[in-house]
């Protein structure tokens, strides 16, 4: 393809929701509220899933591994902000 005539494709634009899903993830994050804080975890789970799918597309790999490193500390993170998701994990061990 000539320079400047690159075409956008739709997988492309994945990479601003994910980061306005990150932003918001943060936000809640930052919350005193553990409702708040949990809903924040769990976006954080969707914005990974998001980052994970834009950088297995622009084969952008250590920010894939770096998106399944988090994927962990966010589960961690339900785990310890949501009372319920802790009961569900213990009783499935």
């Amino acid at each position: 393809m000539p320079p400047g005539d690159e075409r956008l494709e739709p997988l492309d634009l994945l990479q601003w929701p994910a980061m306005a899903v990150t932003i918001l993830a943060a936000w809640l994050v930052a919350s005193r509220s553990r409702r708040k804080r949990t809903a924040g975890f769990w976006c954080f789970l969707l914005s990974n899933a998001l980052w994970i799918a834009w950088a297995w597309h622009d084969r952008a790999y250590a920010l894939l591994v770096l998106q399944l490193f988090l994927v962990a500390t966010n589960v961690r993170g339900v785990m310890r902000n949501d009372p319920d998701a802790a009961i569900a994990a213990e009783r499935s061990r």
